[in-house]
């Protein structure tokens, strides 16, 4: 019996696999299928027909690429902001015991609980007021807001994790609260600095109800936006466009969890040394 645990923990695995990786396949072999094909009900893997110009239409049409600067800027931007006020925010959670905790904990969880759909009217309001409607720093202030109370909770489980006979120790060896926290506590937190930003950079990028209702005007559109005009008036479909970019959407989001992924690696090696 031993011996067939290892084959079918690789079997599961495998299929895991095919099952994650299995939309992406059929994103991209429906990006170089002619509209005819698409549209017909013969399904299959491969293309009869290999239509690289639906690539082309997708950059062309609907400033594709000014939308998807557009995304990266709310993204890089929300996600900064998201981890500049979670780190020091989940640690107080974290280290801090009493009525503190009990507040920030119950902030939490009411924020998840309210759908999105009741708070985007007064959301809108205020922002009216502040005159940041139709702008990408209101936006990048909504997602920011959204993503927070999350990205806390996240932290500060990794917080706990962190003894706090380090801190003892460093305080004892006549460092200074700020030096504990910058030498010790933080490279720690690493990995789950890492964590949080790869989910709060996604959510911000595929982030499309906020966007449909806080932007009016073309040249600040994100790309869920844009992808969304593909569709028309009538509800005819540019299904070869659409799926090619809905692929070039994916790059980005592919490209930051490379680049974090070694960042990743890298953290849990440094923090298992540093325990």
């Amino acid at each position: 019996m031993r011996s067939l645990v290892r084959p079918a923990q690789y079997l599961a695995l495998a299929v895991y696999l095919v099952f994650l990786g299995f939309p992406l396949v059929w994103l991209v072999s429906a990006s170089v299928k002619s509209s005819g094909e698409l549209n017909s009900l013969s399904v299959s893997l491969l293309p009869q027909e290999w239509h690289w110009d639906n690539y082309a239409q997708a950059l062309e049409r609907q400033g594709i690429v000014r939308s998807a600067f557009n995304s990266l800027v709310v993204a890089l931007l929300s996600t900064a902001l998201v981890i500049v006020i979670a780190l020091p925010a989940s640690y107080v959670l974290a280290r801090v015991k009493g009525k503190v905790r009990m507040a920030g904990v119950a902030w939490i969880l009411v924020s998840q609980v309210f759908p999105v759909v009741l708070i985007i009217l007064p959301l809108f309001l205020v922002l009216r007021t502040l005159r940041l409607t139709d702008s990408l720093v209101g936006l990048t202030l909504v997602h920011m807001t959204y993503m927070l109370p999350f990205a806390l909770w996240m932290l500060q489980g990794y917080v706990a994790a962190v003894p706090v006979e380090l801190e003892e120790a460093g305080a004892v060896d006549g460092a200074g609260r700020l030096t504990v926290l910058r030498s010790i506590v933080f490279p720690l937190l690493t990995p789950g600095i890492i964590a949080t930003a790869m989910f709060s950079f996604v959510s911000s990028w595929n982030e499309f109800f906020f966007a449909l209702v806080l932007l009016q005007s073309p040249e600040n559109y994100t790309l869920p936006i844009t992808l969304k005009m593909f569709i028309g008036g009538e509800g005819k479909v540019a299904l070869g466009p659409l799926a090619a970019g809905a692929v070039l959407a994916a790059i980005p989001s592919i490209v930051f969890f490379s680049l974090l992924r070694r960042k990743l690696t890298s953290g849990l090696m440094a923090g298992a040394v540093k325990r």
